[in-house]
């Protein structure tokens, strides 16, 4: 206790001068640095608001477009704006899964907290079954929608750093494979990307799919005898390396995640290659573990830090 009323006598000094010449807006803020140390040292946390299943009307797809959100600790006590991280969910999940099984907001607040993250909001909208792509026949636009109109929405809605280097993506299983398809089919818009037991699959893993029409029918349209479409292939991470530039390929951190029990490890595998044997800068992670919660949980903190490091200056 001694410790503290020294430390933070210089502050109380300067609460009082600021008080007497009426500087409220600077007493403002360093009430609230007092605050921050005065957690530090006694652990006080500090949590993060979420904003559950709010809707976006979309004028590209024909659905309203859910999302929820995570706004750090101090966003209502700053003035400042904040980077920004989209989140994406899994096959048959919705916009809640990363807050109710990912536990994303405590995640967040514990590395904020320990100065592991940057303080960022976190945007998680719903994508259905869409795999995050537009379908073949065009009934459903969702990258086009997500791209064009609900990145526009959100980066006016909160006070986000609009900027590609404050800007990244990240995802499990459909929505790791969403944040790979979306990152470099669209190199301009995001400065990293963390894929987690993405749902990346080989051609002969598709060809030889026996639930193709159930999982990947309606979004890539029919199969062909013995090949995969063209359709297909303009939305596969594998094929895409092919086709971007090299060079804008490389302007996005890549992070991928997948355990060695995860039965998705053949598809994770072959794009390590394939970026390693095109020279593409990444990192890649296989921890033990399958595809469930836990091992996504413990791969959000790391996937975190990853992307704050481009966060900060």
């Amino acid at each position: 206790m001694i410790i503290l009323k020294a430390y933070l006598t210089p502050f109380i000094h300067l609460l009082i001068a600021l008080y007497f010449n009426k500087n409220y807006s600077k007493m403002k803020k360093l009430l609230v640095l007092i605050f921050r140390c005065c957690s530090r040292i006694y652990g006080f946390s500090q949590t993060g608001k979420v904003l559950e299943s709010l809707k976006f009307e979309s004028k590209k797809v024909g659905y309203p477009v859910e999302y929820s959100v995570y706004l750090p600790a101090d966003y209502e006590t700053s003035e400042r704006s904040y980077p920004v991280l989209y989140l994406l969910h899994g096959y048959s999940d919705d916009e809640t899964g990363w807050i109710q099984f990912g536990e994303a907001n405590s995640i967040a607040d514990k590395g904020i907290a320990n100065g592991d993250f940057s303080s960022c909001i976190i945007v998680m909208p719903d994508g259905k079954v869409t795999w995050y792509v537009n379908s073949f026949d065009g009934k459903d636009p969702w990258e086009d929608m997500f791209i064009k109109e609900f990145i526009p929405f959100i980066e006016k809605q909160y006070r986000i750093r609009a900027q590609k280097e404050f800007r990244a993506i990240a995802g499990l299983s459909m929505g790791g494979y969403g944040a790979l398809t979306l990152s470099i089919r669209n190199t301009e818009m995001f400065s990293s990307c963390v894929a987690m037991s993405s749902g990346t699959f080989t051609d002969e893993e598709i060809m030889a799919n026996n639930d193709y029409d159930g999982y990947f029918k309606n979004i890539y349209g029919p199969k062909p005898e013995g090949k995969v479409s063209e359709h297909w292939k303009a939305n596969s991470p594998l094929h895409l390396l092919d086709t971007v530039d090299k060079d804008k390929l490389k302007s996005i951190r890549f992070y991928i995640d997948c355990g060695d029990d995860d039965f998705l490890y053949k598809g994770n595998s072959a794009l390590h290659v394939k970026m390693r044997d095109l020279g593409i800068p990444h990192e890649y992670r296989v921890r033990q573990g399958s595809h469930e919660w836990g091992y996504w949980r413990t791969g959000l903190y790391d996937g975190l830090k990853f992307i704050s490091e481009k966060f900060h200056r």
